[in-house]
């Protein structure tokens, strides 16, 4: 049951009849993990934590930098040259004492992140690199776990929902090849930071969806963004039967 502060502070979730008392709830009793608190994680963190998920776990080997500054907006001036996932921890804490912030500042090799994972509701691939989005792939799939998947470069961005609590849903090993994967990095393509913001924003929303169930999720969708033209393109996805990951294929 919720405390009369807890009913205060989340009242106008509660007022929304797709989320109630019983949604509400649920986003207490949960547990997010996120991987990666960059432009992405600092976003989706400060949402869901501000929606009183219970527990967050945040992964991030790195510090602040100061050209962070432009796009991560979970840290300070202040917090260059501190690990990102304690700097995130505190300004979590600030917004919503009430929760419960794990952090780990190594990079978890594939065994230990399925073994997190196994301990979450949902996971969030807040990431930059094809190589990380891969395993985080392998691991959800391992876990059976729900993956919102984001990601963002120059002025396009992109989301995807992979629900491993439905049948047949599609995997990120569905959508791309590790063979053809491009990797581009902002620190060479650059990055206009309400286009990152944009995406986590969106991650957060997506998985306070799957933790409530209401709505309908991006599942089996792939949005794109094109914050040039202003515009969304939204494509479906399917399972490849060949999926080395989720189908039991064989890798080309």
């Amino acid at each position: 049951m919720m405390n009369d502060d807890q009913l205060l502070r989340y009242s106008r979730q509660i007022m929304l009849p797709q989320v109630d008392i019983e949604g509400q709830e649920k986003l207490l009793d949960s547990h997010v993990l996120i991987v990666g608190m960059g432009g992405l994680g600092c976003p989706a963190s400060i949402y869901l934590a501000a929606a009183g998920v219970g527990q967050l776990t945040i992964v991030d080997p790195d510090v602040v930098d100061q050209t962070n500054l432009q796009r991560q907006i979970a840290f300070s001036t202040d917090d260059v040259g501190q690990f990102k996932v304690h700097a995130a921890a505190a300004r979590i804490s600030a917004i919503n004492p009430g929760i419960q912030v794990n952090t780990v500042t190594t990079k978890l090799n594939e065994a230990a992140l399925t073994e997190i994972m196994e301990q979450a509701d949902v996971v969030l691939d807040a990431t930059d690199n094809f190589d990380s989005r891969f395993a985080i792939n392998r691991c959800s799939v391992q876990a059976s776990v729900p993956l919102v998947s984001g990601a963002a470069i120059r002025l396009n961005g992109q989301l995807a929902v992979f629900d491993r609590w439905q049948d047949n849903a599609p995997c990120y090993r569905c959508l791309y090849s590790e063979q053809e994967a491009e990797e581009l990095t902002c620190s060479e393509s650059g990055i206009l930071g309400p286009v990152v913001g944009t995406i986590g924003t969106l991650q957060a929303l997506e998985a306070i969806k799957l933790i409530t169930g209401f709505g309908e999720s991006l599942s089996g969708r792939i949005m794109m963004f094109d914050a040039q033209a202003m515009q969304w393109q939204t494509l479906s996805l399917e399972t490849d039967p060949e999926c080395p990951v989720c189908s039991g294929g064989k890798a080309g």
